[in-house]
């Protein structure tokens, strides 16, 4: 189908962490919306035990797909060095993900890009899994202006060499929309392992607020380097069935930790979440 400079609908998705229930009903949603394209942002594969089973979807149903930081992680070959230079629990995370794929989807997710770039209604947008420089950035709603800045600027690994209009990301798991120097920042947040990072048991709502799949949809006219047209984001938090996604999940080395998440939404490595906060001058004291 051709789609330059038509009122056209992409739905944004990412972070799907092996999560095959979340992904099923995510793409079931997507085709009642009249959706024209899908893009992938990464991270399909780690976390839960459908990995395989999820390559084949997202390859099966996505017109664009971005390598995310556990893509390129778990299906490479570590040398001795890297290796050895793991945590314990590191070593035994990437043994056992790397051990759930074949050379041929090992393959296809290191050749994955890194990035990938449209206009639609006169914006540049840019996609990525992490940040520009690094599939592992980490800017939160919280983050400062400068840090959110930092992710329009271009570098050697985005495709043009243009300031960004918007930017749409994914890997904090954490769905946002933010506006920067009159640019849109957009976090898409995660179809198959949403998080809600800042918790006060005081203040907080139901977890499912949090818990369902959530993707994106981008509406405009696509191709088009002309202001004038409309553009539209929209998010979109779908509900599926967490425990039938938690069946059969004895071979999972992190079962419990993959229920946490999954249930509740908390993030099973607090010590560097508190560090990746603090690095953004975010204090968990004052929250």
């Amino acid at each position: 189908m051709e789609l330059e400079n038509k009122k056209t609908r992409i739905a944004i998705i990412s972070d799907i962490h092996g999560n095959l229930e979340a992904l099923k009903e995510t793409l079931k949603d997507i085709k009642t919306r009249n959706v024209d394209k899908i893009i992938c942002l990464g991270d399909i594969i780690s976390k839960g035990i459908h990995s395989r089973e999820c390559i084949k979807l997202v390859r099966e149903n996505c017109d664009i797909v971005i390598r995310g930081n556990n893509d390129r992680h778990y299906s490479s070959e570590l040398n001795k060095e890297k290796y050895d230079g793991l945590s314990e629990l590191e070593k035994e995370r990437f043994n056992w993900n790397n051990s759930m794929l074949n050379d041929e989807e090992r393959m296809y997710l290191q050749n994955l890009p890194f990035c990938y770039e449209f206009y639609m209604s006169g914006s540049l947008i840019r996609l990525f899994h992490g940040a520009p420089d690094s599939d592992k950035g980490n800017v939160f709603s919280g983050s400062n202006y400068e840090q959110k800045f930092k992710m329009f600027v271009p570098t050697e690994n985005t495709i043009s060499n243009q300031i960004a209009d918007c930017v749409i990301y994914g890997h904090i798991h954490q769905a946002f929309m933010d506006m920067v120097y009159n640019r849109t920042l957009i976090n898409v947040g995660s179809v198959g392992n949403a998080l809600n990072l800042i918790r006060n048991p005081k203040r907080d709502g139901d977890v499912r607020e949090t818990t369902k799949a959530n993707y994106l949809i981008v509406t405009g006219e696509y191709g088009s380097k002309k202001y004038g047209s409309d553009i539209s984001y929209e998010f979109v938090k779908v509900s599926y069935n967490i425990d039938k996604e938690l069946e059969n999940q004895d071979e999972n080395i992190e079962k419990e930790a993959y229920k946490l998440e999954l249930k509740e939404g908390i993030y099973r490595d607090k010590e560097k979440l508190f560090i990746r906060f603090k690095d953004n001058g975010i204090d968990f004291n004052k929250i």
